[in-house]
């Protein structure tokens, strides 16, 4: 079996590695627990743990993360503390230390993120700013939720890696310019952070279990349909159909008694779809209930528009059913919610773009979703898998004898 570090970080091998990274900071290691992984079968893994450690000033709950490789680290990888035990290397890093993410450090503290504010908001005490982390991926990316009490707003700071930082700016500019209620952006600093205003109304993923509809279908098709033109000469991301063997391939490692399961769903989504070219739509490329702000039954903003580039509109359709097909810690009223609007929404979508490819490619979106319960280290991540795999084995068949 390849080692890409799965084994080793999720372990309790890991324990001593661990210990003599808090030691080299001048801290004492008194307890951890595994946090988050993510892993890439046959190349690397990155592994999150939440830790009590005593400092010469008191204890504290930390955040340390930790990546291995098969072969030799990144050079991104040399800017974390490097360990070796003679067998391998592993980079370390001590929250928000991501070697990957420049301005998390930033991000991460009021003090920081007033004095980045100040050209923009004014003067701003630190105790004037409140900050939430909404989303952490090490490595990838954070999203951080930023309340000021005066004058009172509520911004959004992308904290991103290097590489893509100005092609993300380009497609907020790309869009708004365009018409689409894309979020507005306030601020782009020189460390990769990405500052912008709150959208208007609610996320569709609240709204989807109020009473009336959050809106209505054909405006989502219409939403996407009004993107502009430029946005299919942008840089073509594959969509999530592509690497349904790569997806299955991570769950298998995890379980590897789906391995046959996902091995024969794979084959149907790859053969079922071969006949389908890449297509040239503007698309946005990672759609679902959290991406769309609502308000009065109707759309009024589009968030994470980083993923916006050519491709077929069922992509897009099928990602959005994906997600609401796998919503999970539903009660037995919210499951009805989601279930009877699914079947007033695929119909309209079976309208705009085949209902087999359409099946298909929801089908593959959800295998990629299976692999988030593990990621996440949910409690009951085995569970919520199979429910997943079954899921995606569901879709299929409706289209696939």
């Amino acid at each position: 079996m390849s080692d890409d570090g799965l084994r080793l970080l999720t372990g309790r091998d890991v324990d001593p590695l661990l210990r003599a990274a808090v030691a080299h900071q001048g801290g004492e290691l008194l307890s951890w627990a595994l946090e988050h992984v993510d892993s890439a079968p046959s190349a690397s893994t990155t592994a999150t743990y939440l830790a009590t450690v005593r400092w010469p000033h008191g204890e504290r709950t930390e955040l340390l993360g930790v990546s291995a490789r098969m072969g030799e680290l990144s050079p991104s990888d040399e800017r974390a503390h490097v360990f070796e035990d003679g067998t391998r290397r592993v980079a370390v890093w001590l929250y928000p230390d991501d070697p990957d993410l420049p301005g998390l450090p930033r991000a991460a503290y009021p003090d920081r993120m007033a004095e980045a504010l100040a050209p923009t908001l004014g003067l701003l005490a630190p105790e004037q700013v409140s900050l939430t982390m909404i989303g952490y991926r090490p490595r990838r990316r954070a999203v951080v939720r930023v309340d000021v009490a005066d004058p009172r707003s509520t911004l959004y700071v992308k904290v991103l890696r290097p590489r893509v930082f100005a092609d993300v700016l380009r497609r907020h500019t790309l869009l708004r310019e365009g018409g689409i209620p894309a979020p507005e952006v306030l601020l782009a600093t020189d460390d990769q952070l990405l500052v912008t205003r709150e959208l208007p109304g609610a996320p569709l993923a609240h709204a989807l279990f109020e009473e009336g509809e959050p809106c209505r279908p054909e405006e989502i098709v219409e939403l996407l349909d009004a993107m502009p033109s430029a946005v299919s000469r942008l840089e073509r991301r594959p969509p999530w159909a592509d690497a349904v063997g790569h997806y299955a391939r991570m769950v298998s490692a995890t379980l590897p008694e789906l391995d046959g399961e996902l091995s024969r769903l794979t084959e149907q989504v790859v053969t079922g779809l071969a006949a389908y070219p890449e297509g040239d739509e503007p698309t946005h490329g990672d759609l679902h209930e959290g991406q769309l702000s609502v308000a009065d039954g109707r759309i009024v903003g589009m968030l994470d528009v980083d993923t916006i580039g050519p491709g077929r509109r069922a992509d897009d359709l099928a990602c959005l059913i994906g997600h609401l097909a796998t919503i999970q810690r539903m009660n037995q009223r919210q499951e009805a919610q989601v279930r009877e609007l699914l079947a007033r929404w695929v119909p309209v979508f079976d309208k705009r773009v085949d209902p087999v490819e359409l099946r298909l490619r929801a089908a593959a979106v959800v295998i990629s979703l299976a692999t988030g319960p593990y990621r996440g280290q949910e409690a009951d991540w085995r569970q919520q898998t199979v429910s997943m795999v079954r899921s995606a084995g569901a879709l299929v068949r409706q289209v696939v004898a």
